[in-house]
């Protein structure tokens, strides 16, 4: 019985690279766009955590009080999630387990842009409610959404619908 052929297989027959060689391209690659996002989620989480640390923070309100966690924890779960792939990595290194070290990577990468868009609307929605009202923090939050997610998802998405066709 014939074996099935592995994506990366595959990947690498028509990029004319060995199995080997697509999975260190493809390690590099993470690698990059961890570095990318983790600098992104550092930022956002040195913010937060100084925040009630500030004078104006006992004067939040109830609503603005009850957001803070919620922005820290995902920014926070972000953080841990960017990070992940390095200790799996850690943990396998020299284990043959590269395809693996792939694989979490790549599904942990989209959870995290997950977690840190969550953390971002919630922060624009947290900033902006103390500096302008509820309504333009509402705004300014759905915005900052839509935007993200047409650009990290559903872009990408309907470029990979077309090219999977």
């Amino acid at each position: 019985m014939a074996r099935k052929r592995t994506d990366v297989e595959d990947s690498a027959r028509r990029r004319g690279e060995s199995p080997q060689q697509t999975l260190d391209r493809n390690v590099d690659e993470l690698l990059q766009e961890t570095r990318v996002a983790t600098a992104g989620v550092q930022f956002l989480f040195a913010f937060l955590l100084t925040l009630p640390f500030t004078q104006r923070f006992a004067d939040l309100t109830g609503f603005q009080r009850d957001l803070y966690p919620l922005t820290l924890i995902s920014a926070t779960c972000a953080a841990i999630v960017f990070i992940a792939p390095v200790a799996f990595h850690r943990v396998l290194f020299r284990q043959h387990e590269k395809q693996a070290v792939v694989a979490f990577a790549d599904r942990a990468l989209l959870v995290g842009l997950v977690l840190l868009l969550i953390g971002i609307a919630s922060a624009v929605l947290l900033v902006l409610d103390v500096v302008l009202g509820r309504g333009w923090a509402v705004t300014g939050c759905t915005l900052v959404t839509l935007l993200a997610l047409a650009l990290w998802f559903a872009l990408p998405a309907l470029r990979r619908g077309r090219s999977d066709r």
